[in-house]
């Protein structure tokens, strides 16, 4: 037995979860613990400007790190200011861990100084939390809340922990922190059921249209080189969700883009004229299925998930498979049949030339879809790349060619802008190595741009590429095609100079205003050892094409004409 405080248990905890960074923002509540932090050389602490922030970025590092995210803060508003990440991370299936402070236990329903029901309060945006009222519980709570944080259908969970736990000292155990976690009625599955492999897999070799529609989850298991063997061997073309992009390699002949409201023509006509759709961890969300009553009619259906509550919830499917997606297309690749689908492929190549979604028309303006481009052809495709909300992240879906796995991070479920900066500064953390870009909008880049500082203390080569329009472009675009052009609180007249505001920081800024200037403002980008805040002004009203408005179906389908 030892003598510990509440702080001590729970770093040693984290250590022993293999924690190596911390995203918070301290304050009296939680002042405990951090006193004890700076003893724990092992995790790093990275103090950012805005508990949003901090929530943000622990998404971006699970993300590309595949682990868990983790971050902190005081009780009231530190607490309520990571509302906005744990829903993000919620909405897109990522492992965080969030550590709050809270008033001591003899003040608590008393309306105390920053008192706030946080667990309460997150109920409906984690997939559990906990407040801890024992000191002698926190090892077990901490250890079953990376449990759950990371198996199943990973999600956020919080644990809320009064000043007081924290500070008390008891009589602790070490073996506290190797009792196996124990949860009843928390199973969840693996491998799934032989008989449901095999229907699907029957499905597959007796389809002659197949499409698979790869979803998040095969980011999530790492199930790249399992997807690219069922792909291959039944010559099934591969359209991805917006979050499952970069789950195939877009320059694999069998890539078909992603369908849906800003998706590319084809892979939605691909998915409307299949005869089979292999959904591979995703959740036949409302932005690809538009009008369920008219998604796919003429389609047979495979679901697999390791959520049970999303098969069946939006499109019903003939063959629902649960399970984990890496080991279910283990048992399924066996299964399946060698095949060719000639005439299916072909016809997919002719949807893509009589769909050309990824032209860029002609314009004296600098084009939001030339700048990702550009920045695409100078990248080779191999950076990591982080969006916000809006325009932006459209045109970086489109335009970038992602070749790597797991290269992709954004904002979908929750579509959350402001994104862009924290989770970046996280993707930076989890592969100090690899090159970072992140595209953002004008309006959405202001929501956090207090990063800024973050990334300058901690000398993150991030490169922030804003698409400044000076106004918000896809609210602009829905006033224009959907609301009769009744423009109203669309528009900026009071945004900053974003080179001033970078050089404020003691970051580099480039402003690009011309075509011709892109290549050379990209590469001066590349070349600076730091972060590098690039203006890129582009036309003020530029439609992202195409489109298949809200509701509608893919025969509602508008293309530009260029």
């Amino acid at each position: 037995m030892m003598i510990k405080t509440g702080g001590q248990i729970v770093c040693e905890a984290l250590v022993r979860e293999g924690v190596d960074v911390i995203f918070g923002l301290p304050g009296g509540a939680i002042l405990p613990l951090y006193s004890t932090l700076g003893s724990y050389p092992e995790l790093r602490h990275v103090l950012v400007r805005h508990e949003e922030g901090a929530s943000l970025a622990a998404d971006g590092y699970a993300r590309a790190s595949g682990k868990v995210g983790v971050c902190m803060a005081t009780s009231g508003p530190g607490a309520t200011n990571l509302i906005t990440g744990l829903a993000t991370a919620m909405m897109d299936s990522a492992p965080i861990v969030a550590i709050t402070g809270q008033v001591n236990r003899g003040a608590i329903g008393s309306d105390a100084f920053q008192e706030t029901d946080i667990t309460g309060a997150t109920l409906p945006v984690t997939k559990h939390n906990y407040l801890v009222m024992d000191t002698r519980d926190l090892a077990a709570t901490i250890k079953e809340a990376f449990h759950i944080a990371r198996t199943g259908r990973p999600g956020p969970v919080l644990i809320d922990i009064p000043r007081d736990v924290q500070a008390a000292e008891i009589e602790f155990d070490e073996a506290e922190y190797d009792k196996p976690v124990s949860l009843r009625g928390y199973n969840p599955p693996t491998t799934a059921d032989e008989d449901a492999v095999a229907a699907a897999a029957k499905l597959i070799n007796e389809a002659e249209r197949p499409v698979i529609l790869a979803g998040h989850g095969v980011i999530i298991s790492r199930a790249f080189d399992e997807l690219r063997e069922l792909a291959e061997n039944a010559q099934i073309p591969v359209v991805t969700t917006l979050l499952g992009i970069s789950s195939f390699p877009d320059d694999h002949v069998l890539s078909t883009g992603f369908p849906g409201m800003h998706g590319m023509a084809y892979a939605s006509l691909a998915l409307d004229q299949a005869d089979l759709i292999v959904n591979i961890g995703a959740r036949f969300d409302d932005r690809i299925t538009g009008d369920i009553k008219r998604f796919a009619v003429n389609s047979k259906k495979i679901h697999i998930d390791i959520d049970p509550a999303e098969i069946g919830k939006n499109i019903k499917v003939e063959a629902p498979v649960l399970g984990d997606v890496r080991a279910v297309l283990n048992q399924l690749n066996p299964m399946v049949n060698q095949t060719t689908h000639t005439e299916w492929v072909q016809h997919i190549e002719h949807l893509k030339a009589e769909h050309p979604s990824l032209r860029i028309r002609e314009s004296d303006d600098l084009l939001g879809q030339q700048v990702v481009k550009a920045i695409s052809d100078a990248t080779k495709g191999d950076a990591l790349v982080v969006t916000g909300v809006g325009q932006h992240q459209m045109w970086a879906a489109q335009h970038y060619q992602f070749k790597n796995a797991n290269s992709w991070f954004t904002s979908g479920g929750l579509g959350t802008m402001g994104y862009e900066v924290p989770a970046a500064m996280g993707a930076q953390f989890a592969h100090p190595d690899k090159e970072v870009w992140t595209f953002a909008g004008d309006g959405g880049i202001q929501m956090t741009l207090s990063e800024f500082a973050t990334i300058a203390e901690n000398k993150l080569p991030v490169k922030i590429a804003i698409l400044n329009n000076n106004m918000l472009g896809m609210i602009t675009q829905w006033q224009d095609m959907v609301f009769n052009k009744n423009f109203y609180a669309n528009s900026y007249t009071g945004n900053p100079d974003f080179v001033k505001l970078a050089e404020a920081y003691a970051i580099k800024g480039i402003r690009v205003t011309r075509e011709n200037e892109l290549e050379g403002a990209i590469q001066e980008a590349r070349d600076h050892p730091g972060p590098v805040v690039l203006d890129f002004v582009i036309r003020a009203e530029e439609n992202v094409f195409p489109m298949i408005p809200s509701g509608q179906s893919v025969e509602q389908l508008i293309e530009e004409s260029l």
